[in-house]
């Protein structure tokens, strides 16, 4: 074939492959709303089965509660195996497949609402409904979790139909697979190996690794680049650490060049907060006194943290400078976070500390952060969430 004509027939056929893509991610979007359906059902079905786990029942138990998505599933893809080319119907199948998934995930694992993340984490919080119309967030037991992942073979052996559906490879590297069988294995798991997995994870929350700059000398602060993108403060900390004795001295030095603008009296204070497994027990949370209207003031207060018995790894120092508001909330200026991974043993430090107006996570930290705000009666669990969906008001910018 002439080279002329055939780079006209690649550019063809790449125009048709595109128009046949979008074709069907907006034919499988129309079936949104019955999906939606079907996991409300299955949700309901998974939710009265209670008692511990049965290894015998488990594969009835995922039929049972797969049965609404079964049915719809078998009588559309019936239809469009008749009437659709080949190519049409994989397509199809590849985005169906994506849309079950993901349904899945956000459905009944970890139930979503139109809301903001930081919305839903702050309201689950408080103890109060993260979903719609008011109803009490459930939390799934081991066996429901196991049903679920029972489910999953099911639903990828559908999906593959004997080699004449979806590829296995395909289905089993598919990125939405791969989020939920990995919210399925943190579900189940402590508050405290979350609260683990979560530090040792999440290492640019507010900063990159430019952020906190430590020296030995709190007359000199490093010159180095702040790590936040539009800085709206610092806070200065000497801190002590104790690893043997399990402890955390922390003076909080100064705050300086707070970007903040009030009607009123501005009277900050700073908060800390030191997350980790294990320190139910332990006091957690400190705060200083407030001073009047200083934009660049002075603290020198001094506290001391007991640590749990993991290792440095797994615990960090949320700092948070507020602005006391008598009567009512008091608002976040700016907050920080310090791993205690990156500082010095057994010698006392200066933390120079840039403040963002919010903590940043990664698809890890939010797994966890939605199941740990799926846990009401916890009230580490509660307090953690809260922490970590504080921000600064919008109207005030960064």
């Amino acid at each position: 074939m002439d080279q002329e004509a055939a780079n006209i027939l690649n550019q063809l056929q790449l125009q048709l492959s595109t128009v046949l893509d979008n074709f069907s991610t907006i034919f499988t979007k129309s079936f949104q709303g019955r999906i939606t359906v079907c996991m409300r059902q299955m949700a309901e079905i998974l939710y009265q089965i209670r008692g511990p786990p049965n290894p015998s029942s488990l594969e009835a138990d995922a039929d049972m509660v797969l049965r609404p998505l079964m049915e719809f599933l078998d009588r559309s893809l019936s239809v469009f195996a008749d009437v659709c080319e080949k190519a049409v119907l994989k397509r199809i199948l590849k985005d169906l497949w994506k849309l079950v998934l993901s349904g899945l995930e956000k459905s009944i694992v970890l139930p979503q609402s139109s809301d903001s993340l930081g919305a839903q984490l702050l309201t689950a919080a408080k103890g109060l409904s993260n979903l719609k119309g008011g109803a009490e967030p459930r939390t799934l037991t081991p066996k429901q979790c196991q049903i679920i992942d029972a489910g999953l073979e099911t639903l990828k052996s559908f999906f593959h139909a004997g080699g004449s559906g979806l590829k296995r490879a395909f289905v089993e590297k598919s990125p939405e697979l791969s989020s939920l069988q990995y919210a399925l294995s943190l579900y189940s798991q402590s508050t405290d190996a979350l609260l683990r997995t979560f530090v040792s994870t999440q290492r640019s929350q507010v900063h990159d690794g430019r952020g906190i700059r430590i020296t030995n000398n709190e007359k000199t602060r490093p010159e180095r680049g702040s790590g936040v993108e539009r800085p709206i403060g610092e806070v200065q900390l000497q801190i002590h650490l104790l690893s043997k004795e399990r402890k955390l001295n922390v003076k909080v030095l100064a705050v300086s060049d707070m970007k903040w603008t009030t009607s009123g009296m501005f009277r900050p204070f700073v908060e800390l907060t030191l997350v980790g497994p294990f320190i139910a027990d332990k006091k957690r949370k400190f705060t200083t006194k407030s001073r009047n209207n200083s934009w660049t003031a002075t603290f020198n207060e001094s506290f001391q943290l007991a640590l749990g018995k993991e290792s440095l790894d797994c615990y960090e120092l949320q700092v948070v400078v507020k602005d006391y508001c008598f009567g009512r909330a008091d608002r976040v200026v700016g907050l920080s976070v310090l791993q205690l991974r990156d500082v010095p043993e057994r010698r006392s430090c200066v933390c120079w500390c840039p403040l963002g107006a919010r903590t940043n996570t990664d698809q890890t930290g939010t797994t966890v952060l939605r199941i740990l705000s799926q846990r009401p009666t916890d009230e580490v669990a509660k307090e953690f969430v809260k922490l970590k969906s504080e921000s600064r008001p919008s109207e005030e910018g960064q």
